[in-house]
């Protein structure tokens, strides 16, 4: 008995340290392409930068994000850059370089958390209705299309503005959940591609159950187009946060940079000689998002590679 034990365990046991040998040996070559990548790399600087920001927060900022100044007084309100405060005071005496600050956590938690959301809804219909295919595939890519026909901004402005007020994490819902269209369009276009390859066919010969092929062969294959484009959409849920923050439909005691510029422009801060209220939490956003999209287009040309041979 314990002989038999040992012939039934030994390949299973085999063929899990073969996987995980592939798996290793596939993470360390798109580490060193990585590495390689002037591209990826840039893109990865800057966003160790703005991590390091968000989490050393508590660390670097001299207030809180809704804290006002120590030396509040009448005059305190509406100030300029100055030697105490960098990026001047807003109308209720809160330090703006402290907001700017805590802002980053706000952009990075809504971008990661909503980006995430939608692949995870997208990627669930694309393998769903790529792999189904017939009728389930024809009803659902054209749900697809109804939603792809509204656009992204304007559906989720739409969303957000008939919920009213809503937290945070009703935020990070109103992105995800409506923009996980195109990702699904995208994995599903992968998943009809990979269904027609000789190991589907052969595991479907052999009789292995449907959930099984679509999790055991076609999700792990279609996995690095998944990850590409998660990256990328963080860049899209950033600025989505950003415009809703600018139309006053954020949770109003959350601190982001679209809500510092929406303030910056209702207090007239050009007029008032400080346009760094208006132009830093601007530049932020540009700088996060541009990391993010070149990180993402660079893993994306290195998971990819019929994108890299074009």
């Amino acid at each position: 008995m314990g002989v038999g034990e040992v012939v039934v365990r030994s390949p299973r046991i085999s063929v899990f340290r073969a996987s995980f040998i592939v798996g290793y040996k596939r993470f360390r070559e798109v580490g060193a392409q990585i590495y390689h990548s002037r591209t990826a790399m840039l893109g990865l600087s800057i966003l160790a930068f703005f991590t390091f920001i968000a989490v050393a927060a508590p660390w670097l900022a001299p207030y809180g994000p809704r804290e006002a100044v120590s030396d509040a007084h009448p005059y305190s309100f509406l100030q300029t850059p100055n030697s105490f405060h960098p990026l001047g005071t807003n109308y209720f005496s809160f330090d703006i370089y402290s907001q700017v600050i805590w802002g980053t956590q706000i952009s990075l938690i809504v971008g990661v958390a909503s980006a995430l959301v939608a692949s995870v809804v997208g990627t669930a219909v694309g393998l769903i209705s790529g792999f189904s295919g017939g009728w389930v595939d024809e009803v659902i890519m054209r749900f697809n299309d109804v939603v792809l026909s509204i656009p992204w901004l304007v559906l989720m402005i739409i969303v957000a503005a008939k919920l009213g007020i809503i937290d945070l994490t009703g935020i990070i819902l109103v992105i995800g959940l409506t923009g996980w269209s195109v990702t699904a369009r995208v994995i599903r276009s992968q998943v009809l591609s990979i269904k027609e390859r000789i190991f589907v066919e052969r595991a479907r010969m052999i009789g292995t159950p449907s959930w099984r092929i679509l999790m055991r062969h076609i999700f792990p294959n279609a996995f690095p187009l998944v990850f590409a484009n998660t990256i990328l959409t963080v860049a899209v849920s950033i600025l989505s946060e950003s415009v809703l923050a600018f139309l006053s439909l954020s949770p109003p005691t959350t601190v982001s940079w679209g809500k510092i510029i929406s303030e910056a422009i209702d207090n007239n801060a050009l007029g008032i000689g400080n346009p760094a209220w208006l132009i830093v939490p601007g530049l932020c956003i540009v700088f996060l998002v541009f990391g993010f999209y070149l990180f993402g287009y660079a893993l994306d040309e290195i998971l990819n590679p019929r994108l890299r041979r074009r």
